[in-house]
């Protein structure tokens, strides 16, 4: 064996290699792009002993190798396995097959071979690994490798992507853009141009260019925005047109595209040794949230800048245009693209998030979603090694279990309201109670000496893992904050919060009704016992949701006072339930509550058409220290998509004016006017996204679905794209003839549709709790009193 090295993870696939399996991994190393590949790897699966005879018969006479070793391990429900190993990974699924044709379950038969090797050791991205180097490849290649964990940090190159083509997907340029590189790829004839500029013949040219320069800049990482589905997709059948391969990978190899089972359009790229992250994808991994999605709209909102057009709602007319006449400006366009993108992934520290990710799941980077391949990653090995296998998920998908706690809410407009949070509530109560798959079976075993759970379940005190997985993610998100490490903190809080969900979610093999319930359930007595406390202490909780109480004090009371009072309820509570769990559970208590929010005023509005209060919709006026106070909406208008902007423009100065306290008639007399006269006109947009294809709204039809299809009649007439007919966005307006999209409005806009549908509503929402009346106001302005 040579010398160690280290390196992070970017691609892994099987090699088939003197018919045994070997896994091959690029690695990104500080002396650049590593190939190693692993010693021959067995596939496994298990099976209970008990059919360990017959499994052996099927497959024999099947005619497939498998050795059968009975081991020490078990399932759940105490009953012995036996290991199935295969020396070649078509073995593996043929073995799954025969097996379950005669009746016969497997276990953990789902699981990769790639991801086993690496969650078997412990190996969650950073690797350090040994092998014999190989010196006549192009990348240093390393054979007969072994691999273990190491704590790396990888410094990517990145190359940002993007095409421009026509309705038709006839390919016209590709921009690039990295931190050294920029270029775009034009077809047409050479012409005086910027230098950025390099003019090809025709649409194969086009695409050979693309693949030497994707070779020659030699990216560890592709990024662009939607482009696995639209960018990649597109490339990939233009390619095939003219019998081309993609040989995007490091090695030569083309590129693999794998359709996504059950989704119209949407599928997975791989390419060996480079990894493709779509922006899209990543933001929505790290909770960022946006009415829009599109480039244009992130980019306004994250950098403050956007796309080179001044067309935004007939872009592709506009592009097919200078395609035709002005060459050099669609190319400034397509780079712009690529350099937007670039900026939004180092505005957000995108690939430190995900890197952080890898590392603390093994997740690969490009990963959408994962999380239940996190929860497997993180466990698994460590339950093996207490002597279990896993379960594995329910045939019917499980059952729902409970949600969080939301406490009916107690209807008014407030002075002097606090909020109460408890911090990571699900993760505290795993923690406390230590909630854990292995853990309820241990529990279950000697009940009497366990911690009581909910429907049924009783968890051990001393076996169990999650708690302390745990413990430790909550230890190094500490110390991220204290560094002022926001991607790693963001990371390991995503992480956290994911396990309730996991153990709640039938696609996860160690779902169990009983553990998701005993974090549920346990928060709902939670919540209403520090509740049933506060109003001991002589306040009025007025609402709670989930992990917060909201708390009124009266509305004498000034606000110094308000923040002491905050920090004693802090205090005592926090201390009573140190002192509950140590007398009922006898365990130590990682519940904390914290005061987190001084409101000045606050209003829990009612259900619309009811007296009832409302659930996870509220607003108020946020004290902050030495700062100006903070309107804060929650789940009302002003924080919906669907609402106008006119409409969220008026909320915030109604609410703004109720809350401190100025007279709000004729303010609502001048706006609803300026609705009528037509001042407002090109705030009377509504936005909304297309969930599914036109064709399969049938029955219900909602006005931008209507819109959508008014707009690509149109389109269809004068022979342009259409544009809706597989989701997207549609830009509309309500007229006397009902909805029409914005670029075909023929009819005058039907302001009474948008005064009572849009702003009574918003006004009858806080004016009852003042005493005024909205049908009142607008009366008395046209002279009907």
């Amino acid at each position: 064996m040579g010398n160690s090295n280290r390196g992070f993870i970017l691609t892994s696939d099987l090699r088939e290699i003197s018919g045994q399996t070997c896994l091959e991994f690029w690695l990104s190393s500080a002396d650049g792009p590593i190939k190693v590949t692993t010693t021959p790897q067995q596939g496994v699966f298990f099976i209970s002993q008990q059919d360990a005879a017959q499994a052996k018969d099927i497959l024999a006479t099947s005619q497939i190798s498998c050795q059968i070793n009975a081991l020490a391990l078990k399932r759940f429900d105490q009953q012995p396995v036996s290991a199935l190993y295969f020396s070649r990974a078509k073995q593996v699924y043929a073995a799954k097959e025969r097996l379950r044709v005669h009746g016969i379950t497997c276990y953990e038969a789902d699981i990769r071979l790639a991801d086993r090797y690496l969650m078997e050791r412990f190996i969650y991205a950073s690797v350090d690994f040994r092998g014999t180097k190989q010196s006549t490849a192009k990348y240093p290649n390393y054979t007969q490798s072994q691999l273990k964990p190491a704590q790396y940090t990888p410094s990517f190159s990145v190359l940002s992507i993007d095409i421009e083509c026509s309705e038709k997907g006839e390919l016209y340029s590709i921009g690039f853009a990295s931190s050294t590189y920029q270029a775009v790829f034009m077809i047409g004839d050479n012409q005086q141009s910027p230098d950025f500029i390099q003019w090809v013949a025709d649409e194969k040219a086009l695409l050979q260019c693309f693949i030497a320069a994707i070779q020659t800049q030699d990216p560890d990482i592709i990024i662009g925005w939607n482009v696995v589905n639209f960018d990649f997709r597109l490339l990939i059948e233009r390619a095939q047109l003219y019998n081309l391969k993609l040989t995007l990978g490091r090695g030569g190899e083309a590129v693999y595209w794998r359709d996504a089972p059950n989704e119209v359009n949407q599928g997975y790229i791989s390419m060996p040794g480079r990894v493709v992250i779509d922006g899209i994808d990543a933001l929505k991994t790290a909770t960022y949230q946006f009415a829009s999605f599109s480039l244009e709209f992130v980019a306004q909102a994250l950098l403050g800048k956007g796309k080179l057009t001044d067309d935004v709602d007939d872009r592709l007319a506009k592009i097919k245009h200078d395609f035709v006449h002005n060459k050099v400006k669609l190319a400034q366009y397509n780079l712009q693209d690529c350099q937007l993108v670039l900026e939004i992934f180092e505005h957000t520290k995108m690939l430190d998030f995900l890197t952080l990710r890898s590392q603390l799941t093994g997740l690969e980077l490009n990963r959408v979603g994962g999380s239940v391949a996190a929860f497997v990653n993180l466990y698994l090995p460590k339950l093996h090694r207490a002597g279990y296998i896993s379960p594995n998920r329910p045939v019917d998908g499980g059952l729902a279990s409970p949600g969080g706690y939301v406490m009916t809410s107690t209807p008014g407009l407030y002075r002097n309201v606090l909020v109460l949070d408890f911090k990571s509530l699900y993760p505290s109560i795993i923690r406390t109670f230590k909630i854990d798959p292995l853990g309820l079976v241990e529990g279950l075993r000697a009940p009497n000496d366990g911690i009581q759970g909910f429907k049924g379940a009783v968890f051990s005190r001393e076996q169990h893992f999650l708690p302390d997985i745990i413990t430790s993610l909550w230890q190094q998100r500490d110390t991220a904050k204290r560094d002022k490490d926001a991607a790693r903190s963001q990371a390991i809080k995503i992480l956290m919060n994911s396990f309730y969900g996991v153990l709640g979610s039938g696609g996860c093999p160690f779902y169990d009704t009983r553990l998701a319930s005993s974090i549920t359930l346990r928060g709902h007595e939670i919540m209403q016992t520090t509740a049933t406390w506060v109003e001991s202490m002589g306040y009025k909780v007025i609402y709670g949701d989930t992990d917060s109480i909201f708390v009124w004090l009266g509305d004498e009371m000034q606000a110094q006072q308000g923040f002491e009072v905050g920090l004693q309820l802090q205090q005592s509570i926090n201390q009573r339930w140190h002192e509950q769990i140590a007398e009922q559970h006898q365990v130590e208590n990682f519940l904390e509550i914290e005061f987190e929010t001084q409101f000045n005023r606050f209003l829990m509005p009612t259900i619309r058409g009811s007296e009832l209060g409302s659930k996870k919709r509220y607003a108020g006026l946020k004290r902050r220290q030495g700062e100006e106070d903070e309107l804060v909406f929650k789940g009302l208008e002003s924080v919906r998509s669907d609402w106008t902007p006119m409409a969220k423009t008026f909320q915030l100065a109604l609410y703004q004016k109720v809350f401190t306290g100025q007279e709000v008639s004729a303010y609502i007399q001048q706006f609803v006017a300026q609705i009528r006269t037509g001042e407002l006109d090109e705030h009377l947009v509504y936005r909304k996204r297309i969930r599914r294809p036109l064709a399969q709204y049938v029955k219900n039809i909602p006005p931008h679905v209507k819109a959508a299809r008014l707009a690509d009649e149109q389109n269809e007439q004068l022979g342009k794209p259409l544009r809706y007919q597989h989701k997207g966005q549609i830009a509309y307006v309500i007229t006397l003839n009902g909805a029409q999209p914005i670029e075909y409005q023929s009819c005058s806009l039907d302001y009474e549709h948008y005064i009572e549908k849009q702003i009574k509503p918003i006004a009858e929402s806080i004016l009852p709790f003042i005493g005024v009346s909205f049908t009142d106001i607008t009366s008395a302005q046209l002279g009907l009193f």
